[in-house]
């Protein structure tokens, strides 16, 4: 079953109670307590206390009954599927920043040789040509050659 969110709230935004999740999720009230003991489902919580209910924790709990009734997963199981289904969502967040910070850094490095061609080309302008090679049989000779005034 699909949830639709009111305007301004997001996937993650808490606003279910506990009777509505459970029954949005096609479980009973008592088996999301026990989920959310277990560690599987962790609602946010109303000022007063009361259990809050996402959009996401919502589907969740469908995942969770899907594992468990259709694939027979015990729930020990299912805890760890969750465990490294989120450490690879990080992982993924991480490696997408990473990957970003490194794009920055190509186009930095790409600015920084362009600046330093330029000043090299701007310093080899700027010789007068008063060295040059000689050549005497196989050695080069480097000398200063000044022009007769």
């Amino acid at each position: 079953m699909s949830t639709r969110n009111p305007p301004g709230v997001d996937q993650d935004t808490p606003v279910f109670v506990i009777s509505v999740a459970a029954q949005l999720a096609g479980l009973h009230t008592q088996t999301l307590r026990s989920y959310d003991r277990m560690g599987l489902v962790s609602p946010g919580r109303s000022p007063g206390g009361g259990r809050r209910y996402s959009a996401r924790d919502i589907a969740l709990l469908q995942e969770v009954q899907r594992l468990s009734q259709d694939h027979g997963v015990n729930l020990a199981g299912i805890k760890r599927i969750i465990e490294l289904e989120n450490q690879v969502d990080a992982l993924r967040s991480r490696l997408a920043e990473v990957a970003a910070e490194l794009e920055q850094a190509r186009a930095e490095l790409a600015r920084a040789q362009a600046a330093a061609e330029q000043a090299a080309a701007a310093v080899h302008a700027s010789y007068r040509r008063d060295l040059v090679p000689v050549r005497h049989g196989t050695e080069t000779s480097l000398v200063i050659w000044r022009p007769r005034r």
